[in-house]
């Protein structure tokens, strides 16, 4: 039984940063791993990155290495998504994920997902 909430998304002007949170609003006694994924329109849901139960493993896509970095808040239930040198084309709804599979975040076989937050850069 676990539910995710995710929080942080809006607008941003291009070269600008901005922090997505995902809380397990409802969780089971066990760790999950956990990741974020983004679908712009007309296009497939893509990997973003993920990271482990114990938060001492993370996976970044290539294409947002250098300027997204995932963490972990383990006291919270949550974890973050630091976006900084956001580009138009960063434009999308970001989606949390978990599973107790770190290798299911990242092939996007996660068993729970959330209900997305879009973000968008545009000036």
């Amino acid at each position: 039984q676990v539910q995710l909430v995710e929080s942080g998304g809006g607008l941003v002007q291009p070269g600008g940063s901005l922090r997505l949170s995902c809380e397990l609003s409802r969780r089971t006694l066990s760790l999950h791993a956990m990741g974020w994924f983004r679908q712009a329109p007309g296009k497939e849901r893509e990997f973003v990155a993920a990271i482990s139960g114990s938060g001492g493993t993370t996976r970044h896509a290539d294409f947002v290495k250098g300027r997204f970095t995932i963490s972990r808040e383990n006291a919270k239930d949550t974890i973050n998504l630091q976006m900084n040198v956001l580009k138009p084309d960063d434009t999308a709804v970001y989606y949390c994920a978990a599973d107790i599979l770190f290798q299911s975040i990242s092939t996007g076989r996660a068993d729970y997902w959330g209900q997305g937050t879009l973000v968008t850069v545009s000036s």
